[in-house]
């Protein structure tokens, strides 16, 4: 953007009021003090115009930056909240199976539980099979010798 020059020698910078109107309605620029008085009223004028529209346009690139900044950041809120949410969802699903999961391992042991509380059933009850067929043995080597000794007394 060039900077404003300043007009030379005699010349008058017109405001942009005085610019439209037609070159019969403007009053001539005489070499008195009212010319100069006149040229610097419109340089004034023109400032003040310029520097307007300066604020204009500033105030409408700082609101287009911030609406900008406000999307880039609503958009990496959600790329983040995205991962962060997926990383929840995720957690959730993970404590539900691990619930399932001690409840599986919970139903398990105690079928294994049952399960060794009847094998070692089985094998008190075959123990006792065992007991009894060596007690049965024993009652029938002891039978067998008292029948011995009995024919023995009744031959004799």
């Amino acid at each position: 953007m060039n900077p404003p020059q300043l007009p030379l020698g005699r010349t008058r910078v017109l405001s942009p009021p005085e610019a439209e109107k037609s070159p019969a309605d403007r009053r001539p620029v005489d070499g008195g003090g009212g010319g100069l008085e006149a040229s610097l009223v419109g340089l004034t004028h023109h400032h003040h115009h310029r520097s307007v529209a300066l604020r204009d346009r500033s105030e409408k690139a700082k609101r287009d930056a911030i609406r900008s900044a406000a999307a880039v950041s609503d958009l990496l809120v959600e790329a983040v909240n995205g991962g962060v949410e997926e990383a929840f969802v995720n957690q959730k699903r993970i404590e539900l199976e691990t619930r399932a999961l001690a409840a599986t391992v919970s139903r398990f042991a105690k079928q294994t539980d049952h399960w060794l509380a009847s094998t070692h059933a089985l094998n008190s009850a075959i123990k006792e099979i065992g007991d009894f067929e060596n007690w049965m043995k024993t009652m029938d080597f002891d039978c067998k010798s008292i029948n011995a000794a009995i024919r023995n007394i009744h031959q004799a």
